[in-house]
C-alpha cells in the first residue's frame, strides 16, 4: 500500500498547489483555507459531503467569478506532479508479482482524477481512499476497511507514507510500514536487492 501525497504526487518546489492562486485566477488561498478547508474538508474527505456542494457557496462569497470546477480543475492539475523514480521502482516489484494498491486521504473527486487523468490506474492495482472507505488515516478503520475490501490480513500489508503518523497507525493496526521521506530509494528502504 503506497501513500499518494508526499510519495507518488510530490511538489517539485515543495510548495502547495495553491501557491499561484491568486495570480493565476484571482483566489485567496488563505481566504479558501479559512472559509472551505477549515470547516468543511473533514466532512468532504470522509465522503459526507460533495466537495462541489460545499465549495460552490463558498465561492460564491469570496471569489464569485470562479465555479467549484474551475477551481478544481486548477487545484487538480497543479496536484498531480508524480515521483517518476518511484514509479519505476514499484513497477519492478509489481512486474516480479506483488500487488501495489494506493492507500490515500482522497475525496471522490481528486480520486477520480489521479486514478483516470493522471493515469495511476496504470501503475497501480487498485486504490483504497478515504471518502469511499468513511475512514482517513490514522484513524485503524482506515486499515481494517483496506483489509476487508482487500481480502489481505493485516500481516500481509505494508505501508508506505510520509507521515510519521500514518506510519505508526499502519504498525498499531499489525501492518508493516516505512516512512518515505523522499531522501533513498524505495529498494534501500525495503532492503530489498534489485
Amino acid at each position: 500500500m503506497v501513500d499518494v501525497d508526499g510519495v507518488v504526487v510530490t511538489s517539485p518546489d515543495g510548495r502547495l498547489w495553491n501557491r499561484n492562486a491568486m495570480a493565476d485566477i484571482g483566489l485567496d488561498p488563505l481566504v479558501l483555507q479559512a472559509k472551505f478547508f477549515e470547516p468543511h474538508w473533514q466532512d468532504v474527505v470522509l465522503g459526507r459531503a460533495d466537495l462541489h456542494d460545499r465549495l460552490e457557496p463558498i465561492l460564491t462569497e469570496i471569489a464569485p467569478h470562479l465555479t467549484s470546477q474551475q477551481v478544481s480543475d486548477y487545484w487538480f492539475a497543479n496536484d498531480a506532479h508524480l515521483d517518476h523514480s518511484l514509479l519505476a521502482d514499484l513497477a519492478v516489484l509489481r512486474t516480479s508479482g506483488l500487488p501495489i494498491y494506493l492507500a490515500t486521504v482522497q475525496e471522490h473527486y481528486r480520486a477520480r482524477y489521479l486514478w483516470e487523468v493522471v493515469g495511476l490506474r496504470d501503475h497501480f492495482d487498485g486504490m483504497f481512499y478515504a471518502a469511499e472507505l468513511g475512514a482517513a488515516k490514522p484513524d485503524p478503520a482506515f486499515y481494517r476497511a483496506i483489509e476487508s475490501r482487500s481480502g489481505f490480513s493485516a500481516h500481509d500489508l505494508m505501508l508506505l507514507d510520509d507521515r510519521t503518523a500514518n506510519v505508526d497507525g499502519a504498525r498499531a493496526c499489525g501492518w508493516q510500514a516505512m516512512h518515505w521521506d523522499g531522501t533513498q530509494g524505495l529498494f534501500k528502504i525495503l532492503d530489498f536487492p534489485r
